[in-house]
């Protein structure tokens, strides 16, 4: 999921050739190479090793995306999307009538993981939204979209009165959790059509 030292020094053990994460070495502005960030790139230079990574592409393909994938993977078939970010939805719904305590332990099971719940919708759901990772800004925008239970990774602490406020469910199932999905799919996809071996390698940080 991420590009640390912990999951490179993995991949590096492994002799892994490419490395492909979710979260990758930088974000916003450029960052000087000392410290942790040199650490990193000395790591992956010194092994030769290869690394990319796909942040808001790998939560938006249709097939191996974090969103549509936890969503089939909860029995859910994406039906739209919504959430605009950067001129672009990064958010998918599907259409489901599902007990929000039965969803809820199905998100659960599923990512080993105690999610927090804001149970402030409907107990029946109809309109489930997934953003994974930390979607927790979107509540307002879910809402807006018809959206009555909305799975994502985390959220600050006033996105429990906004989604209170709003009268919308919320599922916090972590944002590495949430994250996990995706870059598992891909791996699948790479083994089934071009024989690459693959490992993922897990650094779980609970939030």
């Amino acid at each position: 999921v991420d590009a640390c030292l912990a999951t490179i020094e993995a991949a590096v053990e492994w002799d892994a050739d490419l490395m492909i994460v979710h979260h990758g070495l930088f974000w916003g502005a450029r960052a000087r190479l000392t410290g942790p960030y040199y650490r990193r790139v000395q790591a992956l230079v010194d092994a030769r090793l290869a690394l990319y990574s796909c942040h808001l592409p790998l939560d938006l393909h249709p097939e191996v995306g974090n969103n549509s994938v936890l969503a089939r993977l909860l029995g859910l078939e994406p039906a739209g999307e919504w959430g605009i970010f950067e001129g672009r939805a990064i958010g998918m719904f599907a259409e489901a009538s599902l007990s929000f305590t039965e969803l809820a332990a199905r998100v659960g099971d599923l990512l080993d993981v105690q999610p927090v719940l804001i149970g402030a919708g409907p107990q029946e759901t109809r309109r489930i939204g997934v953003v994974t990772g930390g979607g927790g800004s979107l509540i307002a925008e879910a809402a807006l979209a018809g959206i009555d239970t909305f799975i994502t990774g985390e959220g600050a602490h006033h996105t429990y009165f906004e989604a209170e406020e709003r009268g919308i469910n919320v599922i916090y199932a972590g944002h590495y959790a949430t994250e996990t999905v995706g870059v598992k799919a891909l791996a699948e996809r790479l083994e089934a059509q071009f024989g690459i071996e693959t490992r993922f390698v897990p650094h779980p940080t609970g939030l």
